[in-house]
């Protein structure tokens, strides 16, 4: 795993422990995502929720972004970020939470609005209805502490029969999709309003 660009282009990051069901994504998606993002992370502040072990929030700091919040479940892997936040010497930059990524009390945590929220969550949470719904509901509310510029950035397993990615709350989304895998952008349902 490797930072694709910016300010630690080609810098190696540790891998979450290989017994862990991680899923990297695979620089080719990053990079996809990120040039459709360009323009988006100059001194913006970041979240990465289901961080693993950082790679998608870090490299939103090699390409500028001022602060990232990442919020990782399992203690191994959050080792493992805290780490690479450590390799980069980016401790100022980056606050790290050992938590549950869809916690209603996570917008605490944010000291200015987001511009870029990722979500990275287990594929199995997008394959049954209850635990879709709580995190498309969590998005939404994310969304209303959201810079109403921004976006909201959901990586799934692909293709998703029968499964709707829509909600009231959020405008999109717009998905790009990459062999096995999808990524869906949203906006802050107040962006309609912006332009």
């Amino acid at each position: 795993m490797r930072i694709i660009a910016g300010e630690f282009r080609s810098r190696r990051l540790a891998s979450p422990p290989e017994d862990l069901p991680t899923r990297p994504i695979t620089d080719r998606v990053k990079e996809a995502v990120f040039n459709l993002l360009r323009g988006h992370f100059e001194d913006q502040f970041v979240v990465d929720l289901f961080a693993g072990s950082g790679g998608i929030g870090l490299e939103a700091i090699s390409r500028g972004a001022a602060q990232c919040l990442f919020v990782e479940q399992s203690r191994p892997c959050a080792a493992t970020l805290k780490g690479n936040v450590g390799l980069l010497g980016v401790e100022e930059r980056c606050d790290v939470v050992i938590g549950d990524a869809l916690s209603p009390t996570l917008g605490a945590r944010f000291r200015r609005p987001p511009h870029v929220i990722f979500l990275d969550p287990p594929y199995a949470m997008m394959e049954d209805d209850a635990p879709r719904a709580r995190l498309l509901d969590r998005m939404a509310l994310l969304a209303e502490l959201m810079d109403p510029a921004g976006y909201l950035v959901l990586r799934t397993a692909w293709p998703l029969r029968g499964v709707r990615l829509d909600h009231p709350g959020l405008l999109g989304p717009e998905t790009h999709e990459y062999s096995s895998m999808a990524v869906h952008f949203y906006q802050p349902r107040s962006a309609s309003s912006q332009g």
